[in-house]
């Protein structure tokens, strides 16, 4: 396994990617963080890191094996700091990034997160 620190400053984003392997996310300090998760059937999910309980943040998520996800800092921190742990241990061959017009061609229905949350 792999575990790593990731800190996403304010105004960032990790871009919309995917792995061969689940990864678990960790909130540690910061603002809050929501990773938007489109699995192979269409959806779309928010799943949010944080310490609010009551607004739907929980300290650990889990991102499904092969769903596409981006994660996006927010409120008002200057930053985000979490850990992502991937078993069997990440390997770079081993993720996709997504090109936006991929996505776009697969979820049309989702055009407006795909656009702010990929490279063009």
């Amino acid at each position: 396994m792999s575990s790593i620190y990731y800190l996403l400053e304010k105004g960032r984003f990790s871009a919309f990617h995917r792995l061969k392997s689940v990864e678990i996310w960790s909130f540690f300090e910061g603002g809050p963080l929501t990773i938007h998760v489109l699995d192979p059937h269409g959806g779309l999910t928010e799943k949010k890191l944080g310490r609010n309980f009551s607004k739907g943040e929980s300290f650990q998520v889990a991102i499904e094996a092969g769903y596409w996800f981006a994660a996006e800092q927010r409120g008002p921190e200057q930053f985000t700091l979490v850990g992502c742990t991937v078993a069997p241990g990440f390997e770079y061959e081993d993720m996709e990034i997504a090109g936006r017009a991929q996505l776009l061609a697969s979820y049309p229905q989702h055009s407006e997160i795909i656009e702010k949350l990929t490279m063009a």
